[in-house]
């Protein structure tokens, strides 16, 4: 588990013309702002000019102006990277009761980017932005009552905001909902539920969703045990560098479980987990390496290093 970043950009209204921008139109200063950031509605991209216009709709206070004059701010966007100015912008949008203002400020005080870092006030700011449906701030709020910070350690409570953030397809959650299921953390154990929250992660490239339904598969935990269907699913995680499941690949082609035997295929897979700190795959390789030929390792260690994870797209709700 993990907390999620806030995102680079918030976008929030359609562009209007630079005339109405002129006459103060709240919603066009914004608007221009965003059409300049992005390059959109034939304006040439331009990030100084960009803060230019949220700057003017700043000032009849529009908290979508605010708000994306903070992450301009935070991210060095046409202005100097300012984390405190950012928090600045933030915390006004956040009063003005923007909900991703709200999550953003929550993330500063987490992590103290522009601001001391304080749990307890992290875990406020969240809360609000939850509780107006926000999906990345349900998740954090989840994931602070997993661990206890900010709040007392809550698994029942965590449980519930990670549904919240489950059902609006946020993947992380998704795969975190699957994990107290499976392990019986704030819900009644269930395996099969489980594996349905695995399965809606996986399918978004959660590398680790992707893994933990592997192992489901090779295992027959919450479905019918089938090593093949446990193969793709490691072998989509592998490609994504996940270092357990490219042990767990590579454990199937060397003894030729749910696919052919293949030692050489096996070894690469143990290579590649190895050099990511897996300690199973570091033991696999020195066993391995005693019963294969010069040859094998070699090619085995040329496939290794030729390796490139395919593109791949990112799971669904950063």
């Amino acid at each position: 588990m993990r907390l999620v970043e806030q995102p680079v950009l918030g976008l929030c209204l359609p562009a209007e013309s630079r005339a109405e921008a002129e006459e103060r139109d709240a919603q066009s200063l914004n608007g221009t702002g965003e059409a300049f950031h992005s390059g959109r509605l034939g304006v040439a991209k331009d990030e100084d000019e960009a803060v230019r216009w949220y700057r003017k709709g700043t000032e009849p206070r529009l908290t979508c102006a605010q708000y994306n004059l903070g992450v301009c701010y935070e991210n060095g966007l046409g202005v100097v990277k300012d984390e405190a100015e950012a928090v600045k912008w933030y915390r006004q949008a956040a009063e003005g009761n923007s909900a991703r203002a709200q999550f953003s400020l929550g993330y500063c005080y987490a992590n103290g980017r522009g601001v001391a870092k304080d749990e307890g006030e992290a875990v406020e700011w969240y809360r609000k932005a939850a509780e107006q449906n926000h999906a990345r701030a349900q998740y954090n709020l989840g994931y602070c009552y997993a661990k206890g910070e900010g709040v007392a350690k809550d698994e029942e409570e965590a449980a519930t905001w990670y549904r919240k953030a489950a059902g609006q397809h946020l993947a992380c959650a998704q795969y975190d909902l699957g994990l107290c299921y499976e392990k019986g953390q704030g819900v009644v154990r269930d395996e099969v539920e489980a594996v349905k929250w695995y399965r809606e992660a996986a399918e978004q490239n959660s590398a680790k969703a992707q893994f933990s339904l592997g192992y489901c598969y090779a295992n027959g935990l919450g479905v019918a045990k089938n090593e093949g269907e446990a193969v793709k699913w490691y072998r989509k995680a592998a490609e994504q560098n996940s270092s357990r499941a490219q042990y767990n690949l590579g454990y199937c082609y060397y003894v030729g479980q749910g696919v052919a035997k293949d030692q050489v295929e096996g070894y690469k897979w143990w290579l590649l987990a190895a050099a990511r700190g897996d300690p199973y795959a570091k033991s696999g390789i020195t066993k391995a390496e005693d019963l294969m030929t010069r040859d094998q390792i070699a090619e085995g260690k040329r496939l290794a290093r030729n390796f490139k994870p395919p593109g791949v797209p990112s799971a669904r709700g950063r």
